[in-house]
């Protein structure tokens, strides 16, 4: 155990509850993105603002790294012969296991699945014909093996159509289920980020879908610096902590891109950066650990670059965060890579040290959640006081509420 951390994994998570009544959780964004509210924590002060007027907190130095993962139409529908209607929830490519590869690939893919009403579908073939731009496919799905807690699904269809055409012509987007209603029309444009690029998501990063085009020319004319890093957000998110200590609690893991670029840019701000939301911190603080083994073991592959659950409270910090981003970047160049592309099963909790996320901009977490502890490991105890004001000054809570910036 690094001397400097206290170990999280004796924290129980009853510590991290608070009451949230069911009308607080925003059920729909409000109609502007950018007129929600923001809440302000600087240096222990506590006050708030209109989202819009962000720009103005953030020093024009800094750094900003943004997530822009796509959400993709993972809710696949099939109805049997019986009238049973099973889903199909996508978790991630199996193969090809390449999430930019999958949605080019035609007539067949495996992907990882979560199973809606399994129990009606013990073995044979699910099919629905679909339109896909005009032309009439066939998709089928059929059950190969079990990884874990997840189905292996075998999905194939007719037509010369890629795997991306079938999904947006299938699928549904799967809104959070603490939302307690189906999905609409326009969730297909408000559960998107304005700056969505990369397909892979299975929930969308929520602190960015503040961030309106016209936000984002206003940092930019403050002279703040924006990069882009991809983290595909996985439904583990939405996992309970069950257990009453964190020790017992399997965190999910989720595949990360980075460019060389976006190296380069944090080794020019000190390694420094500004976070837009939780899979931006566990995409950058996964990336010092990284570094930090590339500097023992210079031969490692891509897969060997995944960090496990707890490994940094196991780890001697020995490099500054600056030579741990080198170490990767000489990594790449050694291998004739451009980006990186791996894994991080990070847990955040207190008793953490941050190493690169100097500020965080974040929505208001669920009770006794990994992302509250996440919170609560930049903030100390004054999680406590931040979401007690977020209560009593009508902040709305959640995917779809208002945000906050965290200076600590």
């Amino acid at each position: 155990m690094n001397a400097n951390m206290m170990n999280p994994q004796k924290i129980k998570i009853s510590d991290y509850d608070y009451p949230l009544p069911d009308d607080r959780i925003a059920k729909f964004p409000v109609p502007q993105r950018d007129t929600s509210k923001l809440l302000l924590y600087r240096h222990g002060e506590i006050g708030e603002d209109v989202f819009r007027n962000l720009p103005q907190y953030i020093p024009p130095h800094m750094l900003m790294v943004f997530n822009n993962t796509r959400v993709i139409r993972a809710r696949l529908h099939f109805r049997k012969a019986t009238g049973a209607l099973i889903e199909v929830f996508l978790l991630e490519p199996y193969s090809p296991a390449d999430y930019e590869q999958v949605f080019q690939t035609t007539q067949a893919c495996e992907w990882l699945c979560m199973v809606g009403n399994l129990k009606k579908w013990k073995e044979g073939r699910l099919e629905r014909r679909l339109d896909v731009k005009g032309q009439e496919v066939m998709l089928t799905a059929e059950r190969v093996g079990e990884q874990h807690t997840s189905l292996q699904v075998r999905l194939s269809w007719t037509g010369e159509c890629s795997f991306a055409e079938v999904i947006e012509a299938a699928g549904q987007l799967p809104i959070p289920p603490y939302l307690n209603r189906e999905t609409c029309e326009s969730d297909l444009t408000t559960y998107q980020t304005v700056y969505s690029k990369i397909k892979g998501s299975v929930a969308a990063p929520t602190a960015g879908l503040h961030f309106t085009d016209e936000v984002l020319a206003q940092l930019d004319a403050c002279g703040v610096q924006r990069e882009e890093i991809t983290l595909h957000v996985g439904a583990g998110t939405f996992k309970p902590v069950k257990s009453e200590e964190i020790a017992d609690h399997e965190m999910h893991t989720e595949y990360i891109s980075v460019h060389r670029s976006t190296l380069l840019q944090l080794i020019a701000h000190g390694a420094q950066a500004v976070a837009v939301g939780t899979t931006s911190v566990r995409t950058l603080e996964s990336l010092y650990y990284m570094g930090l083994r590339l500097a023992q073991h210079p031969d490692l592959t891509e897969s060997q670059l995944h960090i496990d659950q707890w490994e940094p409270y196991g780890m001697t910090p020995q490099l500054s965060p600056v030579e741990a981003l080198q170490h990767i970047v000489n990594w790449l160049d050694r291998n004739g890579l451009h980006t990186l592309n791996s894994s991080t099963q990070i847990i955040i909790a207190p008793g953490y040290e941050y190493k690169i996320v100097k500020m965080l901009i974040t929505n208001f977490h669920q009770p006794k959640s990994t992302l509250l502890l996440l919170v609560g490991a930049l903030v100390g105890n004054r999680w406590r006081d931040i979401y007690r004001y977020a209560l009593d000054h009508d902040f709305r809570f959640l995917s779809y509420g208002d945000s906050s910036l965290l200076i600590p």
